[in-house]
């Protein structure tokens, strides 16, 4: 607990993965501080959409997402690749793990985050949306 600023033991038994991500480094002498975890509900929600012609990167949407939620954002995963076999396009489909490190968050403060990540994946990466 020292070694790792812990401030609790029960902590130990969890298997939290944000817990458990925060002690993985690539060399057992990385120098590692604990971060606190929210207490917190997250809120869930998914964006699908179809991918432009040109040139995508899932990083570049995964960038976008972090820097219009912010702090807000704890996870964006890729949770679907679907292509079409007549329309010959490809839709990603991903979820948004919301959640708020000292309050609980309401899903219409959530909503206008969403739809803000929405109108920018249209407007900056070039996708169709499906929402």
């Amino acid at each position: 607990m020292i070694l790792y600023d812990i401030p609790d033991i029960r902590l130990f038994w969890s298997e939290d993965e944000r817990f458990l991500k925060q002690f993985i480094g690539p060399h057992i002498w990385q120098k590692i501080k604990f971060q606190p975890l929210s207490r917190y509900p997250p809120l869930i929600n998914d964006i699908s959409f179809w991918l432009p012609s040109e040139a995508y990167s899932q990083n570049d949407f995964y960038d976008l997402v972090r820097s219009i939620g912010g702090d807000l954002i704890e996870k964006v995963v890729l949770l679907d690749e679907f292509a079409h076999p007549k329309m010959k396009k490809v839709s990603h489909c991903y979820r948004i793990v919301y959640r708020h490190p000292e309050r609980t968050l309401t899903q219409d403060e959530v909503h206008h985050i969403h739809r803000a990540i929405e109108e920018s994946a249209v407007r900056e990466l070039g996708v169709e949306g499906r929402f």
